[in-house]
């Protein structure tokens, strides 16, 4: 059975985020889904692993600190967003650095893929809908984003066979938790029907949910930044984020201005 975690957020029956409320905890969601991983890994004598999509250094930061004496953990580093070349380049190389420094990353891999930006703008479909370049964060250009990014980590995960995998994204406070969760689950489900379908494997990677801004946990992930002296970019990743970004500050300078 590929769902075994109850809770009033979740719809058993149907296997699904319950959207009844927009106020759901993800973070107690994960507490009490983490409960039940120890009980069932310690039966079965080992770790769990878990692929960890991570866009950058600093936001997988506090994750790995969270997630790492529990589970065997891969960094998978699959950011087609962002732009430009140079920046995928620096964040990757604060990635690397940061899981050989880290005393908790010690035994933390890294995955990574080849950098292919079209992957983005297919998913996202600007062409078409050119307004999408204008939209701030957490609107429907954003969503396309998470799905493509959180597909991929879970096919890697499937194929490499990962107990879980979850993505640092919900760390930051400007990413949508609900969307992000409710994705990561319908893939998982996704997963489900396609192993079911093929009568080879009943191995099925499970998504983890997560909301790792709570509890501190942004603060944290900045205090852990400082303290390792690492790059932190000032926009989310990709050219419409830095274009609106570069806008919003020139807009704020205007008005200190006046």
């Amino acid at each position: 059975m590929f769902s075994r975690y109850t809770n009033i957020m979740v719809d058993n029956q149907n296997n699904k985020i319950n959207h009844g409320s927009t106020k759901q905890n993800f973070q107690r969601l994960q507490e009490e889904q983490i409960a039940q991983i120890k009980q069932e890994f310690l039966n079965l004598s080992r770790r769990p692993s878990l692929l960890l999509h991570s866009c950058c250094a600093p936001c997988s930061s506090y994750v790995i600190e969270y997630l790492a004496p529990i589970f065997d953990i891969t960094i998978f580093y699959y950011n087609p967003n962002i732009y430009p070349p140079e920046e995928f380049d620096i964040r990757l190389k604060e990635q690397n650095t940061f899981i050989q420094t880290f005393p908790l990353a010690s035994s933390v891999k890294l995955a990574t893929v080849p950098y292919d930006p079209q992957e983005f703008y297919t998913a996202i479909d600007i062409a078409k809908e050119p307004e999408l370049a204008n939209e701030p964060e957490r609107g429907i250009r954003c969503s396309r984003c998470y799905l493509l990014r959180l597909e991929r980590t879970a096919k890697y995960a499937q194929e490499h066979h990962f107990d879980f995998f979850t993505t640092t994204l919900s760390i930051s406070p400007y990413k949508d938790a609900l969307k992000l969760n409710t994705l990561g689950k319908e893939i998982e489900n996704k997963l489900a029907l396609e192993t079911k379908g093929k009568n080879t494997d009943t191995f099925i990677s499970r998504y983890l949910f997560s909301d790792f801004k709570k509890k501190n946990g942004y603060k944290r992930s900045t205090e852990i930044s400082k303290a390792y002296n690492m790059y932190r970019q000032d926009y989310c990743g990709c050219i419409y984020s830095k274009i609106n970004t570069e806008k919003q500050r020139e807009n704020n300078a205007t008005k200190k201005d006046r």
